[in-house]
């Protein structure tokens, strides 16, 4: 797993941490059951604090992402279904509103955009 920091990127280093491995897990690159690193090995691989790294896993725990089992470690929770639509709907309304902004400057109409996706399917 390789997570990487941007310090130029004005995002919070644990929200960099949280995003990239959600990324890693939605995307099935981290699979259910999966060990993640210590919070204290990937503290010191990133070169960052443990608190940092603790509040990333907090924030993945808080949302169903990872679980945690005492003396173990963290692992990858089972994928609830339900969340993962969500998060899709998500992506799928953040490339709609980009979509809504090029048809603007382009001066297309909603029915030409559905005649777009009408096309294309």
């Amino acid at each position: 797993m390789n997570i990487f920091i941007d310090n130029r990127s004005g995002a919070p280093i644990y929200d960099q941490i949280y995003k990239q491995i959600k990324a890693l897990i939605i995307s099935g690159e981290l699979k259910e059951n999966d060990p993640l690193p210590s919070i204290r090995f990937l503290a010191k691989d990133l070169r960052i604090s443990v608190v940092t790294t603790k509040r990333a896993y907090d924030e993945l725990e808080k949302e169903g992402f990872i679980y945690t089992l005492p003396a173990k470690g963290c692992f990858v929770a089972p994928k609830n279904t339900e969340m993962l639509r969500e998060e899709n709907l998500k992506k799928i309304e953040e490339h709609i509103f980009q979509i809504k902004q090029l048809a603007a400057s382009c001066k297309l109409t909603t029915e030409d955009i559905i005649e777009m996706i009408k096309y294309i399917d």
